[in-house]
């Protein structure tokens, strides 16, 4: 394994025993050079200057942004999806290249230089002479968003929420405004939550069928609570969070599941995919196999990396391509 991934790999499993750290940490590795544009596409509706309101204040935009940089968990796939392409992005998920998930390949003309992801290079962003961050889902400590607002200004999460819990929603919402991209904001956030109510409806076995959803990494087993995007995703369609789990949430959006909590994920309907390891150590878990999900096939294992990274995404276009690819395993498990 690669010093950067394996970096990744350890910040994942930390996720699972350390409240407030995350999963991953971007790549360093050099893209575009500060001379590229971010190419805002025509068609913009916002009228500048415009005002965000953010957990740090309000944040005044004074023109159409130009160079973008997007640190945020996904922050730069929503401003792809929005029809801007940042110079500079955060990898959380590690794919390389572009920075972005297969759902949002080929929107770069050229890609954007990566920025690490919990300890951003202030000299890499700076370099960019950016004139908007998006740094909406990230660690949102003050210390950051200062060093951040001191190079740009920077959007950070809404009021009231915590780090890394800024939904979709609310991400497209302050991304829209930010680039003056409200009204196509908008559009995208209909679209995607009638797509939720389509695939809702086109499957009625979903609607409050308890489910619980994990992640295994080098640490062993974990699971996810509300304000997760995950649980958010499974609960839009009409699950219903594992009670027993959701009673163990604290701050954090996981919980971490010792060896002799595995039956935790013991649900109608059990999710779980592989966080920096091999499938095969879940599926080759004899406490796996103790599972009666498991046992009786209403257990899915998303094994597919891409599908995996979709599922986390917590974009509208990686929510997309997860609605495409996971709700028909959903339901096949549902069906015995």
């Amino acid at each position: 394994m690669s010093r950067p991934l394996l970096r990744r790999a350890t910040l994942v499993a930390a996720a699972f025993t350390t409240a407030g750290a995350l999963a991953a940490c971007g790549s360093g590795d050099a893209g575009s050079s500060a001379d590229a544009p971010s190419s805002p596409s025509a068609g913009g509706d916002g009228a500048f200057p415009v005002t965000v309101g953010t957990a740090f204040g309000d944040v005044e935009v004074e023109e159409e942004p130009q160079r973008v940089v997007a640190l945020g968990w996904s922050d730069a796939e929503t401003a792809l999806a929005l029809g801007v392409q940042p110079v500079g992005a955060s990898d959380w998920l590690a794919f390389g290249g572009e920075g972005v998930g297969p759902w949002a390949e080929g929107r770069y003309d050229e890609a954007p230089e990566l920025i690490e992801t919990l300890e951003p290079s202030l000299e890499a962003i700076a370099a960019l002479e950016p004139d908007l961050i998006l740094d909406t889902r990230s660690p949102a400590t003050q210390e950051r968003y200062d060093q951040l607002s001191a190079i740009a200004p920077t959007i950070g999460q809404p009021e009231g929420v915590d780090p890394y819990l800024t939904t979709w929603q609310q991400q497209l919402d302050l991304v829209g405004q930010a680039l003056g991209r409200t009204d196509e904001a908008e559009q995208l956030r209909t679209d995607l939550e009638q797509r939720f109510a389509d695939a809702a409806a086109a499957n009625p076995p979903f609607d409050g069928t308890e489910v619980a959803v994990g992640a295994y990494s080098s640490e062993g087993f974990g699971a996810y609570v509300r304000g997760d995007t995950r649980v958010d995703f499974m609960e839009t369609l009409g699950f219903t969070n594992k009670q027993a789990i959701q009673d163990l949430a604290t701050e954090s959006f996981f919980v971490p599941v010792s060896d002799e909590q595995v039956s935790l994920l013991d649900a109608p309907l059990t999710v779980v995919f592989p966080i920096f390891v091999d499938p095969s150590q879940i599926t080759g878990n004899p406490l796996w196999q103790t599972l009666s999900s498991v046992q009786q096939g209403s257990a899915v294992l998303l094994d597919d990396e891409a599908l995996a990274n979709a599922f986390s995404s917590g974009s509208v276009l990686g929510t997309e391509y997860a609605l495409d690819n996971a709700v028909p395993l959903f339901a096949e498990a549902l069906q015995g």
